[in-house]
């Protein structure tokens, strides 16, 4: 299979970035899309030219750190799938990509197609934890559960933080991240405690970090490799909104 890449070049965060076309001529099916930019920054260091940077990590589709976009899509054109589970088979040859990093003012590019997200770690840590006793682990039902809350809990849980989700949004909005951070704590009894506080600190960081608001485009569900849903992001506005009642002083209906 051969294919033409035009990908976005740029050295570090400060200097200015184009972009570069490659051929591609030796692509097999049964690659995945990262295998296939590893062939070529192969024959790119074996020219001595600069090979391409991205971010990568287990490649299973687990851990988050991959991401880019690819004709104008985060992840690529594949529902469900982060880039490092995409496969080549999904192309044809002939086929012509555009690789860029993520288009987001909160994901300043650090070289090439790897950015800085460190953003959503902050967001994380400004309200994604909950009170627990450092004594011994208590046992594992020492804590009911509702079936229907602890399904709710760990389909926001699987977000993997891949920030697919500001990259695709026409407002650079992480609603849909932090609505599943806030929502898979918020719903458990064991959230209980900073729920509250949860709420309002995870947004107010994640607005500190010039990520805008959700205006319901629904971009972010439609690229998010984990299938969350804009569920998430009314449960965030709701915990946000009585906090605020809350806050002031007023009872929380």
């Amino acid at each position: 299979m051969k294919l033409t890449l035009h990908i976005w070049r740029q050295a570090n965060s400060t200097a200015p970035g184009r972009m570069v076309k490659y051929e591609v001529d030796d692509v097999s099916e049964h690659m995945s899309f990262l295998e296939m930019l590893d062939v070529l920054n192969e024959k790119l260091t074996l020219k001595g030219e600069d090979p391409i940077a991205f971010d990568s990590d287990c490649r299973e589709g687990i851990c988050g750190t991959c991401g880019f976009m690819v004709n104008g899509v985060a992840h690529g054109p594949l529902p469900k799938t982060t880039v490092c589970q995409l496969h080549m088979r999904h192309f044809k040859d002939g086929d012509v990509l555009y690789l860029e990093p993520w288009r987001t003012r909160a994901f300043p590019v650090i070289k090439d197609l790897a950015v800085d997200r460190s953003a959503l770690d902050r967001i994380v840590a400004a309200g994604g934890f909950v009170s627990i006793d450092t004594g011994a682990a208590p046992d594992a039902n020492a804590i009911p559960v509702p079936k229907e809350r602890a399904e709710i809990s760990m389909d926001a849980a699987a977000c993997i933080g891949c920030g697919a989700c500001a990259a695709m949004c026409p407002n650079g909005s992480a609603s849909l991240f932090t609505g599943a951070k806030i929502t898979h704590l918020g719903v458990l009894p064991q959230g209980q405690p900073e729920r509250n506080e949860r709420a309002l600190r995870m947004v107010a960081q994640a607005t500190e970090e010039g990520l805008s608001y959700c205006s319901n485009h629904g971009e972010c569900e439609a690229v998010c490799p984990k299938g969350i849903t804009l569920e998430v992001i009314a449960r965030m506005n709701r915990h946000y909104i009585k906090a605020e009642w809350v806050d002031r002083g007023q009872p929380a209906e």
